[in-house]
């Protein structure tokens, strides 16, 4: 476990769920203390709107959120190299971010956080889903980066 990264890049399956609601948390939580973005191994879904509703509860706002992939990142110049520490929020994130840094000295760490999507029927049981999802992020983050310095 390093210190406090200069560079965060949260990464999960599509980038709609898991790695905004990170991407957002850590934006919110530490300020400019860190260059934060998020990519998935595939970038075509749309934000999630139970994401984007279950940060908006805890004033995190995901509405503007672009989705990318690793690909879509790598075109627009983002180099993975540039990152201090790749977190892993999917198996799949994991084995792209471990493929992609297999050159490049870079620190991944996986969170095994829940994959809310297709969890729970009906609305207000989604949201439940999708809640723990975010408080497993929360937990994660403060215990990986310290109590939040924005509030």
């Amino acid at each position: 476990m390093g210190g406090f990264p200069q560079s965060v890049l949260f990464c999960c399956d599509h980038n709609a769920v898991r790695s905004p609601m990170a991407e957002g948390l850590m934006k919110r939580f530490y300020g400019h203390r860190a260059y934060v973005q998020s990519a998935g191994v595939k970038g075509e879904l749309e934000i999630d709107g139970f994401a984007v509703a279950v940060c908006r509860e805890i004033g995190v706002e995901l509405e503007r959120h672009r989705t990318r992939s690793f690909d879509e990142m790598q075109q627009w110049g983002d180099d993975l190299g540039g990152f201090d520490l790749v977190v892993a929020l999917s198996p799949a994130s994991q084995r792209r971010a471990l493929d992609l840094t297999r050159w490049v000295h870079l620190e991944v760490e996986y969170w095994p956080i829940l994959d809310p999507t297709g969890l729970g029927e009906g609305r207000q049981a989604k949201l439940a889903s999708y809640r723990q999802a975010r408080d497993q992020i929360r937990d994660r983050m403060i215990a990986r980066f310290g109590q939040p310095t924005e509030q």
